[in-house]
């Protein structure tokens, strides 16, 4: 994480910046807010000082990542070099905005089922480079991360059984060849499979892009064979705000949703210098 942030200030940086080195004095001393002009849940406050503190500017204040922010809170008090702060400005900001995005995301979900016995994941629909930070802000969220990548676990997807054969074949030739320290999860769309691979105990079995409907109809056969217990059953696919709850009051295990990372709204915050 520390070489992408390297990257990113580099990226912003290019050959130098050239506007604060044309009008701000070298060695000025100033003092600088970072403000919120929405509402939700920050995240990435913590990477965000280590990074103007490796920089040697003074971090005064700092909220909590996870604190509830409203429009006009002060998230950070910085003092220092003016031409180093106005370098970070833009990499800070950015960062923030989008983990605070994700978090905020996250957490609007997870109360939309908080009646429920159910795990909100995220998933691996992250902004390339960026994914660990998606993920943390995820869990700062109150979300599940599901897998920060590939080596995690093994997770079966339509791709891998098409260049197999059917589900079934594709899960026992995971479980002759993995290690008993991974968990197995695999991709099914439809009853059929649902039940085969739930009676072969997938650690976890995904219902893809199935509706409510579809997805309760497989919970009453996996309950009718007694084997229910099995397998964690978990939803993906065409699941929104406003359909959640109907999934979540099925009694499933875990529903995870890409648009946590892919469709997020990052938040809007400002930094600002005060003046003398």
């Amino acid at each position: 994480m520390d070489r992408i942030i390297e990257y990113m200030l580099e990226e912003d940086e290019g050959f130098g910046d050239i506007t604060s080195e044309a009008v701000v004095d070298e060695d000025k001393t100033v003092t600088a807010h970072i403000i919120s002009k929405d509402e939700g849940i920050l995240a990435g406050i913590d990477i965000i000082k280590e990074m103007f503190e490796s920089k040697n500017v003074q971090v005064i204040f700092n909220l909590k990542d996870g604190t509830k922010i409203a429009k006009n809170d002060l998230l950070m008090c910085l003092k220092g070099d003016a031409r180093t702060i106005l370098l970070l400005e833009r990499s800070a900001l950015n960062l923030l905005m989008r983990m605070s995005g994700v978090a905020s995301a996250a957490d609007y979900h997870v109360n939309l089922v908080n009646d429920y016995d159910v795990i909100i994941a995220g998933t691996r629909k992250t902004l390339p480079a960026i994914g660990k930070f998606d993920k943390q802000a995820l869990k700062i969220g109150g979300a599940d991360t599901h897998r920060f990548s590939l080596d995690d676990m093994v997770l079966i997807k339509d791709n891998h059984i098409a260049s197999v054969g059917t589900p079934l074949e594709t899960l026992l030739k995971a479980k002759e060849n993995v290690s008993f320290s991974k968990k197995i999860e695999i991709e099914v769309e439809s009853l059929k499979d649902a039940v085969g691979c739930v009676e072969n105990k997938a650690d976890i079995v995904m219902l893809d892009n199935m509706s409510p409907k579809e997805v309760e109809e497989v919970l009453e056969e996996l309950i009718k064979l007694n084997i229910r217990d099995n397998s964690l059953i978990e939803v993906s696919g065409g699941i929104t705000a406003e359909n959640i709850v109907d999934y979540a009051k099925l009694g499933i295990d875990i529903i995870s949703l890409g648009a946590l990372t892919h469709s997020s709204r990052s938040l809007n915050f400002s930094l600002r210098i005060l003046e003398d």
